[in-house]
């Protein structure tokens, strides 16, 4: 099942990982405490997805987010949706490092929970 033409993709980041990115050209954290590298992958969801995936593996971390809004047509990585073992609904796995300009917005997480 692809992704619908023109949607965009996200990913919780802490703010210190967004930052040293932006020096290095590309993101390459899959997810927490988690590299590309390690991975194979960087983790991302739908829109729909973002609060179920910050309540299950984000809840608890108290350094300060960003929500990395990703537009696939500007990723030299592809997107690829997988269901992971024991999941119900697919998600986006970018495989590959995230390009600094395909991130179009980057709002803190606390304010994007705050809409």
């Amino acid at each position: 099942m692809p992704l619908d033409e023109g949607e965009h993709v996200f990913h919780l980041a802490l703010v210190a990982d967004w930052e040293q990115a932006k020096r290095d050209g590309d993101y390459r954290i899959s997810t927490l405490g988690r590299s590309l590298a390690q991975e194979g992958f960087v983790h991302a969801s739908r829109a729909q997805q973002v609060r179920g995936v910050h309540d299950a593996f984000y809840g608890g971390v108290t350094e300060p987010m960003v929500l990395l809004e990703i537009d696939p047509t500007l990723l030299a990585s592809p997107v690829v949706l997988e269901a992971p073992d024991g999941a119900d609904e697919a998600f986006p796995h970018i495989y590959g490092p995230v390009d600094i300009g395909a991130v179009v917005a980057a709002p803190s997480w606390e304010q994007h929970a705050g809409e």
